[in-house]
């Protein structure tokens, strides 16, 4: 363990530090102070164009549900094992409802990684999408999570993309690396993103039921399935 030594030097790095976590502290509480209450009507409103992303459900289901998400993100993940689960066994199977993956891939940018694997990975999956439809991205994206890897490495390689798609039935192999290779989904990608960005999004998992964004009742930015359940029954009404 390493430990501060008594001299001069080392005090003076110690108010400097203690200062900065002043500050930081400060420029929190200014930020929690003035994010909107949960259930304040404050929430994000997105018109989305959905022609042409992947969604679990029947077509003809009324109520649209939009979970904006990046693959190396680990509340996402966290939300795919959790929460939607419970919402496709309620309203998805029900045919209440059909949720969409909206990809918004951020975090390998932010990170400043020398490859970003975010947007791989979104690209992958719109190639698996490509080849086999809904379930094979259901399944894909499923894959894709369970094997996730520290979101500050990269670790959605092309090599590795590949790989975990050989666990995907149905899909043409070969079709499917020559679409990654050739990052013949990137643009779709960028569509994705610039969606997500337009709408306001800041953070992931972010959940829209007809457009409007549903924030749990601790004001978490990650709704949880009753929330999202409530905003589905709303959307009915």
């Amino acid at each position: 363990m390493t430990r501060l030594q008594g001299n001069n030097s080392n005090q003076i790095i110690l108010v400097i530090g203690t200062l900065i976590a002043v500050a930081l502290i400060a420029l929190a509480l200014f930020a929690v102070r003035d994010k909107p209450a949960a259930g304040a009507g404050k929430g994000l409103s997105a018109d989305f164009k959905l022609d042409g992303l992947p969604y679990a459900g029947q077509a003809d289901a009324p109520v649209n549900v939009v979970v904006v998400e990046d693959f190396k993100c680990p509340a996402c993940k966290q939300f795919e094992a959790s929460v939607e689960p419970e919402l496709k066994t309620k309203y998805v199977d029900s045919g209440k409802a059909k949720m969409y993956t909206l990809v918004w891939p951020f975090l390998a940018e932010l990170a400043k990684l020398p490859t970003d694997d975010s947007k791989l990975a979104a690209q992958a999956a719109l190639c698996v999408y490509d080849e086999g439809g809904n379930a094979a991205f259901g399944a894909y994206k499923s894959i894709l999570f369970r094997a996730q890897g520290d979101e500050s490495t990269v670790w959605a390689t092309k090599t590795r993309l590949k790989d975990l798609a050989s666990n995907v039935e149905g899909i043409d192999q070969a079709k499917f690396a020559g679409c990654l290779d050739s990052d013949a989904t990137a643009a779709r990608v960028d569509a994705s993103e610039k969606q997500a960005s337009d709408a306001g999004v800041n953070s992931t998992p972010t959940v829209f039921v007809n457009g409007k964004q549903v924030v749990n009742e601790a004001g978490q930015g990650s709704a949880l399935a009753a929330d999202v359940g409530r905003a589905i029954e709303a959307a009915q009404q």
